[in-house]
């Protein structure tokens, strides 16, 4: 008996052990591209959770056997539920897909303090954009692609080449830095070019900053900066193919695919293809409407895994574009010749960038970015050769203290240029190091202050400081108030950033030595999320900012008709602003994005204020999309809206406009997407078909004489009025203010393969 009696306890506890077996719940959480980090996530029958972490994978452990319900949610995504049972000691596997409901709301951003860090927690307001809201008016580049986020305009500079830059707030387009992957890729030379190219399908998110950064950033990063962050290889899809025309025969293809090579490398590489090579002259000026380009970028990134998952990754990009307009006879025979007139640009860049965390207890990281930019240019029967390489390397030290979030940096960034014109008469070759520091501190849970400073030394100009303060106050869960304060330094090339200076036949003249522009900044950001009982989402991002700069450069084209003359301003310029965005959500599948900007850009000297050149006053943009889920349609409607503009003129007898009408540029789009890992598209671009010529006699001044060749000139230089130039003009592209292309639809696919 007492041998049954071990028997049937030993039977009892195997069986009690096996029916209290510990199992666990893991996956990854996604959303149609994405991961999504910090989720909350949560087992309904004991309240089990965890959060995400920042690859989207979590984990719940120590579940008994049975019957559960999974909750998943995060800002901005449908909640997600889904039943499981829980069998033995069994680890479960449940991949979460999670479904966008509002764009821009809680992403995880590393622009405002070089740290990934919740959009909600940042002290810095960053405004992010996804690949879904530039999907809803595709481009063949990101320079296009920014024409609907509020207070940024692509800016076209030449009526002939096309060629342009990017507004923030007002501001030039040097002002604004452009980064990759938080590396200083796109500047000086190829701020023109380098915003072309690189493949939509690689990018995650695209992060934009709105005042000077230079405590963090360095030169340039005066007026804000953009960050362009590239998918992780293992979140990117397995292929992916996007590929669409217009009916005025542009022709734009993106393919990306990631591979493993083994368990300890991931690969993800993409290329970008345009072609556009049909010279349309709707306004009647014998000059292409629209540049032909051919373009091809290929772009690859590659991750290592490293012990306790630290970071090493290099990325490189090759771009290569020829592109030109002039007269529509012009071919490349003409090319540098005074016979028929033409713009023709050869682009060749290399890029090659990346980040290695230190195999240290701290986390110390080295990133690292080297460009190589060579451009052949003739601007009808002026040529502008041009190299330029940049290298950059920047080592920080992530240290948190208590209360305190530490960051340390020691940066080095060297320059090289040269070119061909009188202004640079021997090659500009500089090393500029620097150190910067910032301390995050949380004074309590509602309460942070961040404060940082950046030392830099330039052999041409000398020792620069730039601090900034930050300051944020969580008032409720949904409602934040910022306060920034900050500085910014730029110094200036001249040529790569005024292709005026290099078209035309107005002389160039340069006053003095440059100095360094300097700015001074304030903002205050309001942010507030509301959920109604019906479903409704509601957010509201309303900024405020005042901009004081020194030493500003503008060119002046008032002073002389024949001249551009470039000289530090003898006193200030400002920009003041107010700007907002509204984003929406329905629960019956409508969604709203809109935002207005209004601003005030002058700079002041000898007392006289004057408003600054091709310089709105207000302008707005919206994004409004209506989902049908079950039939799998979608219908996004975007455009933009800008107010009057001060334009470049050339003397008082210049028929055409001195202020550029209100105008408006809409789109809209119908997306199919009830295929499997398929997308059908197609729509209208620039319905209303709105083109700069409207409304003025002619857009290039003496396109009939682009070479000057019958301008008479008096013995000062100064043109004279003759019958055959009864306006006394020179030939003049400069006199734009947007896109010179109307009417088109288009159609297009994508094929993505998880």
């Amino acid at each position: 008996m007492k041998v049954v009696k071990i028997f049937l306890i030993a039977l009892f506890t195997l069986i009690s052990g096996y029916l209290n077996a510990q199992s666990s719940v893991y996956g990854n959480i996604k959303d149609t591209e994405d991961v999504i980090p910090f989720a909350n996530v949560y087992i309904l029958e004991n309240n089990k959770g965890t959060v995400s972490d920042e690859s989207g994978y979590f984990l719940i452990e120590n579940l008994s056997t049975g019957n559960y319900t999974l909750i998943v949610s995060s800002i901005g995504y449908k909640t997600f539920t889904k039943k499981f049972i829980l069998n033995n000691t069994e680890a479960k596997l449940i991949n979460i897909s999670l479904i966008p409901v509002a764009e821009n709301l809680d992403e995880v951003v590393v622009t405002g303090t070089l740290k990934p860090v919740s959009r909600m927690e940042s002290p810095v307001p960053v405004e992010v954009y996804k690949p879904t809201f530039f999907k809803k008016n595709p481009t063949p580049n990101i320079f296009e692609a920014l024409q609907n986020v509020n207070g940024v305009r692509p800016q076209i500079n030449c009526n002939v080449c096309n060629t342009g830059d990017i507004h923030i707030n007002g501001l030039e387009g040097p002002y604004t830095l452009v980064l990759i992957d938080g590396m200083p890729i796109v500047s000086g030379l190829s701020t023109v070019y380098g915003l072309s190219g690189i493949p939509n399908s690689l990018v995650n998110q695209i992060e934009i900053v709105k005042g000077p950064t230079s405590s963090l950033y360095g030169s340039e990063a005066v007026g804000g900066l953009i960050n362009i962050i590239t998918k992780h290889p293992d979140n990117a899809p397995a292929f992916f193919a996007d590929a669409y025309g217009t009916t005025w025969e542009e022709y734009n293809l993106d393919l990306g695919f990631k591979a493993s090579l083994g368990k300890k490398i991931s690969f993800l590489a993409g290329v970008n293809y345009y072609n556009y090579n049909n010279p349309v002259d709707n306004n009647n000026d014998n000059f292409t409407d629209v540049t032909l380009q051919e373009r091809i970028s290929i772009f690859q990134k590659t991750n290592f895994n490293r012990k306790k998952n630290r970071i090493l990754s290099v990325a490189s990009r090759f771009f290569y574009e020829d592109r030109w307009g002039g007269e529509m006879q012009w071919n490349k025979n003409y090319r540098g010749g005074d016979e028929i007139y033409g713009e023709s640009i050869y682009t060749k860049r290399w890029e090659l960038l990346g980040q290695y965390q230190l195999p240290v207890s701290e986390k110390m990281l080295f990133s690292f970015s080297y460009t190589d930019h060579d451009q052949n240019s003739v601007y009808g029967d002026v040529p502008y050769l041009a190299r330029q390489r940049i290298g950059f390397g920047q080592l920080t030290w992530d240290k948190p203290v208590n209360t305190h979030d530490l960051l340390f940096g020691v940066a080095a960034r060297y320059q090289f240029y040269n070119d061909n014109t009188p202004a640079t008469t021997t090659s500009d070759e500089v090393v500029i190091p620097g150190v910067f520091a910032q301390d995050e501190i949380s004074l309590s849970d509602k309460h942070k202050l961040l404060l940082g400073a950046r030392y830099d030394y330039d052999k041409r100009h000398g020792n620069i400081f730039t601090p900034r303060i930050a300051y944020k106050w969580s008032i409720t869960e949904n409602d934040i108030l910022r306060l920034n304060a900050g500085t910014g330094f730029r110094v200036v090339n001249l040529f790569t950033e005024e292709h005026a200076a290099l078209t035309g036949s107005r002389e160039v003249v340069i006053e003095e030595e440059l100095e360094p522009e300097r700015s001074y900044n304030i903002n205050l950001n309001y942010l507030k999320k509301i959920y109604t009982d019906n479903g409704t989402f509601i957010g509201l991002d309303a900024s405020a900012w005042y901009t004081y700069f020194t030493n500003s450069i503008l060119p002046d084209y008032d002073t002389n008709p024949n001249q551009i003359i470039y000289d530090n301003l003898h006193g200030h310029a400002t920009t003041t602003g107010i700007s907002a965005n509204l984003d929406i959500v329905f629960p019956n599948g409508l969604k709203l994005l809109t935002g207005a900007s209004f601003m005030d850009v002058s700079n002041t000297e000898n007392g006289i204020k004057i408003r600054q050149i091709l310089t709105e006053r207000f302008s707005a943009t919206w994004a409004v999309t209506y989902t049908l889920e079950q039939t799998g349609l979608e219908l996004d409607y975007t455009g933009n809206l800008y107010g009057p503009m001060r334009l470049p003129l050339l003397g008082q007898l210049n028929p055409r406009k001195e202020y550029s009408p209100t105008w408006s540029i809409q789109n809209i789009q119908l997306t199919y997407k009830k295929p499997k890992n398929i997308e059908l598209y197609g729509g209208i671009k620039n319905l209303l078909n709105w083109t700069p010529n409207k409304g003025n006699p002619f857009i290039i001044a003496r396109a009939h004489d682009p070479f000057d060749k019958n301008v008479e000139y008096d013995t000062d230089g100064n043109v004279i009025a003759t019958e055959n130039n009864p306006y006394a003009l020179t030939f003049d592209p400069s006199y734009v203010f947007a896109p010179n292309q109307g009417i088109r639809g288009f159609i297009g696919i994508r094929y993505t393969l998880k």
